[in-house]
């Protein structure tokens, strides 16, 4: 009887669904956009009980194309591997005209948006975005531009800021970091001239004292943030970075749909919501065949930026 009671104890625990033991990539360094949000997910995941253990690993470099190109031939088939990704990586596709895209992977949901921001060092004697632009109209060259990855959102913000200026977007000095941490660190250092990336990834410098806000690129002010938009300075510049998560290509449509089921078990989540508001992330979650369609067009939308501005041939 004792046997008997154990082996149906067992087949019922091999009957309910196990919770899944996932490992998420950031495609680059520690302390930048795709890291806080692999992070994130990874403390909510637990903590809501999606997943019982979550590791995240960091595989840097070329916008996110070396983890993608990592993730996508080391994971077929396995349902437990996730990768973050975004705009950042759509433009890093097309610029190192990557053999890997995300046609490789299984785009799950577009997670979070978020604006950009210009900042300077505090130090710095640019005090407001119309001394940037005019020191970018007097010598494009001279004004350099720390930032994420080349082609990426901060990339392209910089190329769009030149072109409504009337710069020539070639003749912009823009360098790339793999990492937020390491551009940021360039920024307060004072390296470059000016600093690009999402608003959240400067906040604590701003809030701080030690990097100076001078504009955001939402459409409208940001409540709380004491910056003036681009188009507030006569620059016809609105963008939002996009996150969002991608699982492993090959799966079934039920391993799909069950990573599916828990990616918005995460975003509805009130740990999710909280961690949203306390980032100043924008909820932008949205799944399924809305989100492939949704992906397509910002691939093709994306495509023609980098071209306009002479990023991709």
């Amino acid at each position: 009887m004792r046997n008997f009671a154990l082996g149906a104890l067992m087949l019922g625990a091999m009957a309910l669904p196990a919770a899944a033991d996932y490992t998420i990539m950031a495609p680059a360094n520690p302390g930048g956009g795709w890291d806080q949000t692999a992070r994130t997910m990874q403390e909510v995941m637990q903590a809501e009980g999606i997943s019982p253990t979550v590791q995240v690993v960091n595989v840097p470099g070329a916008g996110g194309t070396i983890g993608l190109a990592q993730f996508a031939s080391q994971n077929a088939g396995n349902p437990d591997a996730l990768i973050v990704g975004g705009y950042v990586m759509v433009g890093a596709i097309l610029t190192n005209a990557s053999p890997v895209t995300l046609a490789d992977v299984t785009p799950i949901a577009r997670l979070t948006g978020e604006y950009e921001a210009i900042v300077v060092p505090a130090s710095s004697p640019i005090q407001t975005i119309e001394d940037l632009v005019a020191a970018l109209k007097a010598d494009p060259g001279a004004v350099s531009w720390g930032g994420g990855s080349a082609g990426g959102t901060d990339h392209i913000a910089v190329g769009l800021i030149a072109k409504a200026a009337g710069v020539d977007p070639t003749k912009i000095n823009y360098i790339a970091f793999s990492g937020g941490g390491e551009a940021l660190a360039a920024i307060l250092g004072a390296q470059v001239t000016a600093g690009v990336s999402s608003l959240g990834e400067f906040q604590a410098q701003v809030e701080a004292g030690t990097l100076r806000l001078l504009a955001v690129s939402s459409a409208e002010r940001i409540p709380g943030i004491e910056a003036p938009t681009l188009k507030e300075a006569g620059l016809d510049v609105v963008l939002q970075n996009w996150r969002m998560v991608a699982a492993a290509p090959g799966l079934s449509d039920e391993q799909k749909a069950k990573v599916s089921a828990d990616i918005e078990k995460l975003v509805k989540s009130k740990g999710w919501q909280d961690q949203l508001a306390q980032k100043g992330w924008a909820d932008t979650y949205l799944s399924g065949p809305e989100f492939d369609a949704q992906l397509q067009a910002d691939i093709a939308a994306t495509a023609a930026v980098l071209k306009d501005i002479g990023l991709v041939k």
